[in-house]
């Protein structure tokens, strides 16, 4: 691998095709430090939507050129491992040739799979074929802890959040499905919108939905089968939302430099979250560090529990408040705490905080998603996970009034 000014590239080998190029922007990129969270964007999915390749190429310039020069951007490469894609579908990519604002040939990989479509999912069972390029990216997931990613799209203006699909359970019922988190992805979507000059008016593409503040839940927009997005939030223990950022999937050259200009700010705000809430390690009596011990929010477990990695690190992606945190062993008492997240949080850290449990033993490392989470629909006839998805009579109201008046 080389290293040239903090950029490490590493590549990731599909069986056929294109190989897919991360570039990996921090002050250790060759190894794992505890307390540091990973960071990701991938771009270029869909070989047709070429802004958002356009501007991670433009990002990965902008980090190291101001690294050491500007403050703000080296406090962030020292903190944080930041993994950029600008391309996940190279093939499609170069399968375009005659490029068009709302389709063109490259959408699809050379397999001619909607990659976007081809990952597992909770709500329902994809049994299309799972392509090198997806097969590539979850084995990726498992090699890092991602703690938060955006996907970037074009084809709309919107900042779009998770779930993508859904079932009663998530509130699909009132044209919606939320995640146990929907308060901080809220925040998440509203973070990057806000900072767009276009996007932050919700109405800025034609023949398109208008999208208050720039911002709508995945599935209230179009129930989606397959994607990224809720296969980073379930199985990789990764907040991930999608930005689409152009009304046009495939604008002219010369457009693209008011893309950067427009989206800057939001790129550089939003890789700043992944330093939102708590982070921490649990060890056993002895000080070892504890892999695979379930760390959550007591009231908002997920569906495929987030558990330490093999340092015994977890992040927690969490706004300013109280909570009560559930640390849980198999075979041991849960061990309840109540921590504050400030308001005002550490430059460039979560709120630190360490747990020593009172017994030895280290506990299996192998890799959380395999042995707890199978790639099925976990969410088939499950219970409501949150009030927050249970119907109320001005929702139920309101989600009338949309469907009579669309």
């Amino acid at each position: 691998m080389l290293c040239l000014g903090g950029l490490m590239p590493q590549v990731l080998c599909p069986e056929k095709g294109r190989n897919l190029w991360v570039l990996v922007v921090g002050r250790f990129p060759k190894e794992h430090r505890v307390g540091i969270p990973d960071f990701k964007y991938v771009a270029n999915m869909h070989g047709d939507e070429t802004v958002g390749r356009e501007l991670l190429l433009h990002l990965i310039d902008y980090l190291v050129t101001n690294h050491g020069k500007d403050p703000e951007i080296t406090n962030l490469i020292n903190s944080t491992r930041i993994h950029i894609m600008p391309s996940m579908n190279p093939d499609g990519f170069e399968a375009v040739k005659n490029p068009d604002c709302f389709y063109s040939n490259g959408r699809e990989n050379f397999n001619q799979y909607d990659l976007n479509r081809n990952f597992p999912d909770a709500f329902e069972y994809n049994n299309v074929s799972r392509q090198p390029e997806t097969v590539a990216v979850m084995k990726w997931l498992k090699t890092e802890t991602f703690v938060l990613s955006a996907n970037l799209h074009g084809g709309a203006l919107v900042a779009s959040y998770p779930f993508d699909n859904g079932v009663p359970a998530t509130g699909a019922l009132l044209s919606r499905s939320v995640t146990p988190d929907d308060d901080v992805f809220q925040y998440l979507a509203n973070i990057y919108a806000s900072r767009n000059p276009n996007m932050k008016k919700g109405d800025q593409c034609e023949n398109k939905l208008n999208f208050p503040n720039g911002v709508t839940n995945g599935y209230s927009w179009y129930p989606l089968h397959g994607g990224m997005q809720d296969y980073n939030y379930i199985w990789a223990q990764c907040f991930e939302i999608t930005l689409e950022l152009s009304c046009c999937k495939y604008p002219p050259e010369e457009e693209l430099p008011s893309f950067w200009n427009y989206n800057k700010a939001s790129l550089i705000e939003y890789m700043k979250q992944v330093h939102l809430g708590m982070k921490g390690q649990v060890f056993d009596i002895d000080g070892n560090p504890l892999p695979n011990v379930i760390v959550e929010v007591q009231d908002r477990k997920h569906i495929c529990p987030y558990r330490t990695n093999k340092f015994g690190e977890y992040y927690l992606l969490l706004l300013p408040g109280s909570y009560t945190i559930n640390i849980t062993v198999p075979g041991h008492e849960p061990y309840l705490t109540k921590v504050v997240i400030p308001e005002k949080s550490q430059n460039f850290s979560a709120l630190k905080k360490d747990f020593q449990l009172s017994f030895r033993g280290q506990l299996d490392s192998t890799q959380v998603s395999d042995p707890s989470c199978p790639l099925i629909p976990l969410y088939k006839n499950f219970p409501s996970h949150s009030a927050a998805t249970k119907p109320s009579l001005f929702l139920f109201l309101m989600t009338l009034l949309n469907i009579f008046s669309k």
